[in-house]
């Protein structure tokens, strides 16, 4: 089967058997090995200065770890700060936008010809030349 498998071809499986004998009794007892010695006294406790460092280790990462988490908290801030900015001077922007447009519409209606012509006959009495007293003069002779 192992040489099968090795081989690459494909693999049956097939269903387990089926147990015909009863299980025993009672679960049997494990027995230490004969290499290795029976613990008869606790397990030896760490050093006090161990123990210190270890702690003074884990207060280090969670002081790294907050100070880390500080800082994004200060860009998120700087963030949303900016964001704020950002978005009055759009808002601006748009106001501005709308007083040129109002200012151009109105500076187009004043600036139509016939406004000007009545202006100038009302406040200079400026009049329309009439086409029959005016006279052409060829430049190209």
């Amino acid at each position: 089967m192992a040489s099968a498998r090795a081989a690459g071809a494909a693999v049956t499986r097939t269903r387990p058997k089926t147990r015909t004998q009863p299980a025993p009794a009672e679960p049997r007892k494990r027995q230490p090995s004969p290499r290795t010695k029976p613990r008869t006294t606790a397990p030896k406790t760490r050093s006090r200065a161990k123990a210190r460092a270890r702690s003074r280790g884990g207060i280090a990462w969670i002081v790294v770890g907050g100070l880390l988490l500080g800082g994004v908290v200060f860009v998120n801030v700087l963030v949303l700060q900016l964001n704020l900015r950002l978005d009055s001077a759009t808002q601006l922007q748009t106001k501005l936008k709308a007083q040129n447009a109002s200012l151009q519409s109105e500076l187009a209606g004043a600036l139509t010809s016939s406004r000007i012509q009545s202006l100038a006959h009302t406040q200079d009495g400026v009049v329309q030349a009439d086409p029959a007293t005016t006279r052409y003069i060829d430049l190209g002779k």
